[in-house]
């Protein structure tokens, strides 16, 4: 591919990414007041946390799924990049589900769905390109700690999480 398309197809895919990430932050924006306010487990880390953590995993993400567009764009890598987008419009819904509008339990079963969605795209990207599946074990690694996450704080404030 010719370099100006590379270049574009980064920057599109980033661009879809962070997209994905506003879309959920429009959800999330008095989630810092609303989860300050919530019982949680003495392991659950700050909430000024979440927000460098997930830039950086967004990105990640562009990144890894460009990476499989460059073999052959969506004409070839169909299956594995709408995966990636599937995942991305779940991994927004979570956000819409628990900050918005607060319930627990649906964001607890949308993220045991986006976990096994992000386990479905790694191995499609990681057979695509090795280091485009790599790229997403970080994530995959963060949300398995979100899902530990929202379950104990859910079962530990059923009455603002229903």
């Amino acid at each position: 591919m010719a370099r100006t398309r590379q270049i574009i197809g980064l920057a599109g895919w980033l661009l879809l990414s962070f997209a994905a990430a506003a879309m959920g932050a429009i959800a999330s924006v008095q989630a810092a007041i609303f989860y300050q306010h919530l019982a949680q487990p003495s392991w659950a880390p700050p909430s000024y946390v979440f927000g460098p953590v997930w830039s950086l995993l967004y990105a990640l993400m562009g990144i890894a799924a460009w990476r499989v567009w460059r073999e052959g764009g969506w004409h070839r890598q169909r299956g594995a990049l709408a995966l990636f987008v599937i995942q991305l419009a779940v991994n927004v819904l979570w956000s819409w589900l628990f900050f918005g509008w607060h319930r627990g339990g649906l964001a607890f079963a949308d993220v045991v769905l986006l976990w096994l969605l992000i386990v479905a795209t790694l191995v499609g990207f990681w057979r695509v390109r090795v280091m485009a599946g790599a790229l997403l074990v970080p994530y995959l690694c963060w949300v398995s700690f979100a899902a530990a996450l929202n379950f104990a704080v859910w079962q530990m404030n059923l009455h603002a999480l229903g």
